[in-house]
């Protein structure tokens, strides 16, 4: 796997960390795409996971696309405009791709900038809490360029048109507080807390029945363009499944007996 992302797990919480701090964690190397595509499908095939963080190791999340390589065509940049088009869609969207289907419950734990496609693969997450020193900005005009990661259909689906709008039109880059404002993000916390804020997070979510919570989260993904009646019909069928799983009897076992429940997955 490229050293561009680190998986860890530690009983049933998954850590992807972005590992290419003397960059900031740039992202649109070759074989980016490939690592986080396999690092999810790790995760996504053990059933024993309920929880991932995202974060970046050093001092930023990630600061976006190599604007080096950029400048050289070099990388993912290099080449004709063909060629470049297939490495958006064969490297920088299989990142995009791979965290967008990741089953389970996904924190982004933003410790830094997140700019430009560090800013949308942040979005990809379903929680977002970010440090105090956290910044976030859809700059990609301020380079000539568009948002080529689908951050165009995923940013006014969590801060509404006019946000996003002014977002990308500016290229300003915001504070922590001012995401909080806007929605970008559920929670600002100090920097040395961060990490200890996210863990307590993912361990809480992770108490949660584990078929029931990843079916959970692809109705809300499904539910961001499914018709109401599609989404009906696929909570219909989902709910028929849960109802004759172990842990549906535990929990309704639990409720009655006035205890926690013991969930395994079964």
């Amino acid at each position: 796997m490229s050293s561009v992302v680190a998986l860890s797990v530690r009983g049933a919480i998954a850590t992807l960390t972005i590992n290419r701090p003397e960059a900031l964690n740039a992202l649109g190397e070759p074989g980016d795409g490939a690592a986080f595509e396999e690092a999810c499908r790790a995760i996504n095939a053990d059933r024993s996971i309920r929880c991932t963080i995202l974060t970046g190791a050093g001092r930023a999340f990630s600061a976006g696309g190599n604007v080096k390589a950029m400048q050289s065509r070099e990388g993912a940049f290099a080449g004709s405009p063909a060629e470049v088009r297939e490495g958006y869609r064969g490297n920088i969207h299989r990142i995009a791709r791979s965290l967008y289907h990741l089953e389970t419950p996904l924190i982004a734990a933003v410790n830094g900038a997140a700019i430009g496609l560090g800013c949308d693969v942040a979005c990809f997450a379903d929680i977002r809490i970010a440090a105090d020193n956290a910044k976030f900005g859809v700059t990609f005009l301020k380079l000539g360029l568009i948002p080529g990661d689908g951050g165009a259909w995923l940013t006014p689906r969590l801060i509404g048109p006019s946000r996003a709008a002014e977002l990308l039109f500016t290229g300003d880059v915001i504070d922590a507080a001012t995401a909080l404002e806007w929605g970008l993000v559920s929670k600002v916390v100090p920097a040395g807390e961060l990490a200890a804020e996210a863990e307590a997070l993912a361990q809480k979510i992770a108490q949660q029945p584990p078929q029931a919570l990843r079916m959970a989260k692809l109705l809300l993904r499904q539910g961001q363009t499914a018709s109401y009646d599609a989404l009906l019909e696929m909570s219909a069928a989902a709910q028929a499944l849960m109802h004759h799983t172990a842990d549906h009897e535990e929990g309704v076992a639990a409720i009655l007996e006035k205890r926690a429940p013991r969930f395994t997955g079964a």
